[in-house]
């Protein structure tokens, strides 16, 4: 009985744990039912990302041109070989050999003295050198194809002055002022093909006025192909004998191109070959139209001339054939020159006179090698 009462009272006191165990229990359970209705496998849902768009300019470059491959042909037969083109003679030297010799026309200075050349204000006479006297080289003889008994530019014979170097003494007028002091040189060189010609007017180291002529020696004799005149600026004249024409850096009108036309400078020489290839044919009286180029206009000179003369010149006495351009109008330039027979017809004097009365006289003072 005391045992029974022992149970019953352990039975009593141990009953409270049993809410709490159906408690757990039911926890338990919930959870299991949540579990079995959760996903098996978690995700973490990425975060926004913000995307930056970059934006570029593509330049599509054309196409490289496709180069294609010109069609050869067959070459033809070869053409004859033209002569080589002559050049202007950049060292030009005299011709040596006497079979070759190089032509000396009458290098006068066309138009080279004239008043706007010279010195300003006068100045003392430079102490002259004591003559010199060398014998020119011996001339270049172009024949004629045919001797007839007229003498036409066309056919006539020429015999152009070898290379050689002339010295002149200037003196003359400008304006109220004597003009003294000043020097002039023309050098000629030719190799029997190409000419190249200089003249140089100076006052003591200064250069005062320059001219040059360049060409190719021909059948009718020289072909001038440029001609400059340079003071405090050059300008040229330029023979475009393919086109028919003269033509000026002087923005001047081009002018047709004549047969025989000569510059300035080439025209004294020009006269000297030819009279020295026939003195007898050009007797006093005798006219000989040339067309004379300058730096700005060309013009065709009538040129007359006249009786021997003897010059008392510094070189020396020299018996001379003058030859007389007379103006035609009222600015029209007179030119004088005197041509030498003893030095292949070279020019001894040469005087310019300008229509307001300025004038410039060169006088042969030397001759040598150039």
């Amino acid at each position: 009985m005391q045992q029974a009462t022992a149970m019953s009272q352990t039975t009593t006191r141990a009953a409270p744990w049993r809410p709490l165990a159906i408690l757990t229990a039911g926890v338990v359970l919930l959870h299991l039912v949540l579990l079995q209705s959760a996903p098996l496998s978690l995700r973490f849902e990425e975060p926004e990302v913000t995307r930056t768009f970059i934006t570029r300019t593509v330049v599509f470059q054309p196409p490289a041109p496709k180069v294609t491959e010109p069609v050869r042909t067959a070459a033809p037969a070869p053409a004859p070989r033209p002569a080589p083109p002559q050049r202007p003679l950049r060292e030009p030297t005299p011709v040596a050999s006497a079979a070759a010799a190089p032509v000396t026309p009458p290098a006068t200075i066309a138009q080279g003295a004239d008043s706007s050349t010279q010195a300003a204000s006068p100045v003392p006479a430079l102490p002259m050198e004591p003559p010199a006297k060398t014998e020119p080289a011996p001339p270049t003889v172009i024949a004629p194809p045919a001797a007839p008994d007229t003498q036409p530019a066309s056919t006539a014979a020429y015999a152009i002055p070898g290379s050689t170097r002339l010295q002149y003494v200037v003196t003359g007028q400008q304006g109220t002022q004597p003009l003294q002091g000043v020097q002039a040189e023309f050098l000629w060189l030719q190799d029997g093909q190409q000419y190249q010609a200089k003249l140089d007017f100076r006052f003591l180291f200064r250069s005062l006025r320059s001219q040059t002529s360049t060409g190719r020696i021909t059948p009718d004799g020289l072909s001038p192909e440029r001609f400059t005149d340079k003071r405090r600026t050059e300008v040229a004249t330029h023979f475009q004998r393919d086109k028919g024409k003269i033509s000026f850096s002087a923005n001047t009108t081009e002018v047709p191109l004549l047969s025989g036309a000569q510059d300035r400078l080439s025209l004294f020489l020009q006269l000297a070959s030819l009279i020295a290839g026939n003195p007898a044919a050009y007797p006093a009286g005798t006219v000989l139209n040339i067309q004379t180029a300058g730096p700005r206009d060309a013009d065709t000179w009538a040129l007359v001339v006249g009786e021997p003369e003897t010059l008392k010149l510094p070189i020396g006495e020299t018996v001379a054939m003058k030859i007389v351009r007379t103006p035609r109008r009222d600015y029209d330039q007179k030119v004088e020159v005197w041509l030498a027979p003893s030095l292949g017809y070279l020019p001894v004097r040469v005087r310019l006179t300008e229509a307001d009365g300025d004038m410039a006289d060169q006088q042969l003072r030397a001759t040598s090698s150039p």
